[in-house]
């Protein structure tokens, strides 16, 4: 790829993911600068995670009005906590009025990135075709590739199996015997609604748990008109929304009064749900909590009462032509396995396939676990910048507060990159930032709360996918850019255009 290529797709800056962040990103770079740009995204249409997870009970657990663009509030939510479908009508909806979608290649999976020094430019390829720019942005996201269970037999299993990110709707569950595997976000949601229309459901849960009640509002006509006539009124809305999101920060410091707290107001959920005995014991965890997302949901633990519901704790251990077997060795028999069990969070698979400078791979570069500096640099990738990549996620409060303080660091450094630059963070600035972050791990429930969690990185130990602090915070120490970081080389780039 270091050649020239013939029918090459040129730009200022390419971007690869269509989710809230790449799109987010696209129409800060139309509005703001005079760059050109092109946005590759693998599915049919916008969205992310938001397209991909068309489950039965879909929904965001964070309020609607701050889950939004900063620079695009929507009157019109139905609900304090919209739904998939209404997340994904809003960003296809944002992402058309401002332009940004004739800048999509849909359908275009990339297959591999790689920085070529020669020319200064990054190339990809994405279904057979060529695109090339001086800066690339990588939206893929940390919770776009989902996982499948590793558990000895399953390749044997003869009925239906499936992700709940890939959720297969010609497959039909009335009546059926079905196995949901995890006990995480998705599946507090799936479990309920496969509840009603299953034969028999059995749940397979790892470890249980911390569920607190789901404060929903529906918003009627007249609030919604309200909203358009004085959006002012939704701004105030977001800011308290979101200083009481950031309130339940100090809980994940390891404080012992708000831990005490708000383990007290999840454990009296169960309890107010589920009545004493075996079942209730078993949906007790045994961590801390805050060392796993909290999770919210009215209808999870009544599920568990029906007559054809069934809870296996400790785990799935093994899966037959039709059956599934916990730690006792139990089979029970199904027809249908639905797995809720995550996603590549750690080890994303586009880090194989993105190679920058001398041609190491972005996975050698995070032998240890992702990594970048202000969460957007990483050290041998000229010219990249990740949004939604190394610590970056939230355990209390918005994804999109985090891209957009990200974007406005990117924005900048694009800037210099037009006037000719070429910018690498150099090795110890990474490593101090780094260092930086550990310390601000240190004491915080996801390190020290007696879990394992998609939070750390199992082959260091390290916080990897996590910003171990308040989200203003992470405004403050990761959305100004300065080249001072930066190794800055100049070169001379001839005029782009998509």
């Amino acid at each position: 790829m270091t050649e020239a290529v013939d029918a090459t797709h040129r730009s200022d800056v390419l971007i690869i993911g269509a989710g809230f962040a790449g799109v987010g990103a696209a129409i800060r770079i139309l509005r703001e600068t005079d760059q050109s740009v092109i946005v590759l995204e693998r599915g049919h249409t916008v969205g992310g995670a938001w397209r991909d997870n068309t489950y039965p009970g879909a929904e965001c657990d964070v309020p609607s009005h701050l889950y939004s663009y900063s620079f695009d509030l929507n009157p019109r939510w139905s609900k304090m906590f919209a739904g998939q479908a209404e997340i994904l009508e809003y960003i296809e909806h944002v992402a058309k009025r401002e332009g940004a979608w004739e800048h999509i290649r849909f359908n275009h999976a990339v297959d591999e990135i790689r920085w070529d020094e020669t020319a200064r430019v990054w190339r990809a390829q994405a279904d057979g075709e060529w695109f090339e720019a001086a800066a690339l942005i990588m939206a893929v996201g940390y919770l776009s590739d989902e996982k499948l269970p590793d558990v000895d037999g399953i390749d044997s299993f003869q009925g239906d199996i499936f992700h709940s990110a890939r959720w297969d709707h010609s497959v039909p569950l009335e009546g059926r015997r079905i196995a949901v595997i995890g006990s995480g976000a998705s599946a507090i949601q799936v479990i309920p609604e496969v509840a009603k229309v299953a034969g028999h459901l059995t749940v397979v849960q790892r470890s249980a748990a911390y569920v607190t009640p789901r404060h929903d509002k529906q918003y009627t006509e007249a609030e919604m008109r309200m909203f358009e006539r004085r959006p002012e009124i939704m701004e105030q809305i977001r800011a308290d929304l979101f200083w009481a999101n950031e309130e339940r920060y100090a809980q994940r410091r390891g404080t012992r009064s708000l831990i005490e707290t708000v383990t007290r107001s999840a454990l009296d959920h169960l309890r107010a749900q589920v009545p004493p005995g075996e079942l209730r014991e078993k949906l007790t965890p045994d961590y801390t909590i805050g060392c796993k997302r909290i999770l919210k949901s009215n209808t999870y633990y009544p599920a568990f009462l029906r007559d054809n519901v069934t809870l296996v704790t400790g785990g799935a251990r093994q899966i037959g032509p039709n059956w599934i077997a916990g730690p006792d060795g139990v089979r029970h028999e199904v027809d249908v396995i639905i797995a809720c069990t995550g996603f590549e969070a750690t080890d994303i698979p586009m880090a194989y396939s993105t190679f920058g400078r001398d041609g190491i791979s972005l996975k050698q570069a995070w032998n240890r676990g992702m990594e970048a500096y202000r969460t957007t640099a990483v050290h041998g990738f000229p010219n990249l910048w990740f949004l939604k990549g190394p610590n970056t996620g939230l355990g209390h409060n918005s994804a999109i507060y985090i891209a957009e303080a990200q974007i406005d660091y990117v924005i900048d450094a694009l800037r210099e990159v037009k006037d000719g630059k070429i910018l690498e963070v150099r090795a110890e600035a990474q490593e101090a930032y780094m260092q930086e972050v550990e310390r601000l791990s240190e004491g915080t429930v996801w390190l020290s709360g007696g879990c394992s969690s998609w939070y750390v990185d199992p082959r260091s130990g390290r916080l990897t996918t996590l910003w171990p602090d308040f989200s203003f915070t992470f405004r403050e120490y990761n959305s100004t850019f300065a080249d001072d970081a930066y190794d800055v080389r100049e070169v001379e780039l001839a005029g782009a255009s998509a």
